[in-house]
């Protein structure tokens, strides 16, 4: 069974605990995984362009997953024992980091717009890919009790992930520097 773990971009800012990750899952310690890597940087310069350039969401949309192929590349540079993969659910690699370049030509199931980001496309890879765990790592803790509708108004997680965690139904865990937890699936009122 595979575990999708998807490493927000953020933590290019803690990048001990970034290479730790990345080792951990060279290492085999999450057995059979998936990384998803958010955009970071690459998607903050997609968002000031979008502002600067005036472009729709769409074109960002697709501008965002070309940053996560290039945070996928990064990440690669920082654990050269993994590989990048566009479609992990063939390969037969114990370990890779998803490029998700196969989305740019659009996909019924996501939405293109910045309330998908790569948290909504983590849950969406773990439903496609009938992952046992989906894994956000953050660089912020959550609280136990929270939901994904919490996190989503918070702005931990991106506005389309409960969504996207009811389609997955399996566990979700919230990473954070110094806590982990087991998101709870009931939709809050």
């Amino acid at each position: 069974m595979t575990t999708v773990l998807k490493i927000g971009g953020s933590l290019e800012a803690d990048p001990t605990r970034l290479r730790g990750l990345l080792a951990e899952v060279a290492d085999g310690a999450h057995g059979r995984c998936v990384v998803v890597p958010g955009g970071g940087t690459f998607a903050d310069a997609v968002r000031a362009d979008q502002i600067r350039d005036g472009f729709d969401d769409a074109e960002a949309h697709r501008r965002a997953l070309d940053a996560m192929g290039r945070m996928a590349r990064f990440f690669c540079e920082q654990e050269p024992r993994l590989i990048r993969s566009i479609e992990p659910w063939t390969d037969d690699a114990a370990a890779c980091i998803w490029n998700p370049a196969s989305l740019r030509a659009g996909h019924p199931d996501i939405p293109e717009s910045w309330d998908v980001t790569s948290d909504s496309l983590a849950l969406w890879l773990a439903t496609r890919l009938r992952a046992r765990l989906c894994v956000l790592v953050k660089s912020a803790d959550a609280a136990p009790e929270e939901t994904p509708d919490a996190l989503a108004r918070r702005g931990l997680v991106d506005a389309a992930v409960p969504a996207f965690a009811l389609r997955y139904g399996g566990p979700i865990l919230i990473w954070g520097p110094t806590r982990r937890v087991t998101l709870q699936q009931r939709v809050a009122a």
